[in-house]
């Protein structure tokens, strides 16, 4: 995304909406995104390539989480 990343979209969100649930979602390898600081704690993250399945899954399991303290 040319003007802003997807951390900064879902801060701006959850500013506006606090209760609002994010699912993160990239074509990175998922290790590569936590040992560089990328992921944070409790940040739910949705690995490209997926199938309908897998995403139908990983929003149930975030919709389904408690909101954050």
């Amino acid at each position: 995304m040319p003007e802003m990343g997807g951390r900064e979209i879902a801060a701006r969100v959850v500013d506006c909406c606090p209760n609002v649930k994010v699912l993160y979602m990239s074509g990175y390898a998922g290790l590569a995104i936590s040992h560089l600081g990328i992921l944070e704690r409790g940040i739910t993250l949705l690995q490209k390539p997926f199938t309908p399945s897998t995403m139908a899954a990983k929003v149930r399991e975030v919709l389904d989480a408690p909101n954050p303290a």
